[in-house]
């Protein structure tokens, strides 16, 4: 595939794209993350739901934005083969509507990912988010050579939990953890990768992954590098 973006032989991410029929993951440019700064302003949840651990989409504005750019840049600046965060911009005819996320820590090794999300609401019960999340794993089971995928969601969170149920995941216990200040029960979920193999998706195209292989610590056979 040729090289997209002007920076990509610095950094390959930038050329990264996993395509569905319905929408496309793609790494973000500075511009892109300039847009999914501001998206969260039409809404992502009820007010009185909060469905994420840290309390990020209560920030006031220029904050909450600004607290975002930072976020999504020292992923950059941090990102090493044992410690990684992977955000990809959800693309839906040509329109940006969320982010797609996939983290692993010593991931040559241990071969296990774990996925989080978020989706604008006029983007939400249309099937966008079951959509995404078979392609991120398309990306971590096909592309990178992972053994399981983890998720979780507050116990309340039924659209979370069923988009886990319907792409495969098998309840994996449950912890209480913090939600903002208030503790709130968590459920956990797993998929392995017998379970992926069995509704692995041929529709789903990944491309630009090879010359990213090395920042994940990966060699062309998905063998850990030396």
């Amino acid at each position: 595939m040729a090289t997209q973006h002007p920076s990509a032989d610095l950094w390959p991410l930038y050329d990264l794209v996993v395509r569905t029929p319905r929408l496309e993951l793609r790494y973000p440019t500075d511009e892109d993350l300039a847009v999914l700064a501001r998206l969260p302003s039409e809404g992502i949840h009820e007010p009185d739901r909060q469905p994420f651990h840290v309390a990020w989409t209560e920030g006031a504005s220029p904050r909450r934005e600004q607290d975002s750019l930072r976020w999504w840049w020292s992923q950059r600046a941090n990102w090493s083969v044992d410690d990684w965060s992977l955000s990809l911009a959800v693309v839906v005819d040509g329109g940006i509507v969320g982010v797609q996320d996939a983290m692993a820590k010593h991931f040559p090794a241990l071969r296990s990912v774990s996925t989080g999300s978020w989706l604008v609401r006029r983007a939400q019960g249309h099937g966008v988010g079951a959509e995404m999340r078979a392609a991120v794993l398309e990306l971590a089971f096909r592309g990178l050579g992972a053994r399981e995928a983890h998720s979780s969601a507050f116990e309340w969170n039924i659209p979370s939990i069923r988009v886990s149920e319907k792409v495969g995941y098998e309840p994996n216990g449950e912890e209480l953890t913090m939600r903002g200040t208030t503790p709130d029960r968590t459920l956990c979920f797993r998929l392995g990768r017998d379970a992926w193999s069995a509704r692995q998706r041929p529709d789903i195209e990944i491309a630009g992954l090879e010359s990213s292989l090395a920042l994940f610590g990966l060699g062309p056979d998905r063998q850990p590098l030396g």
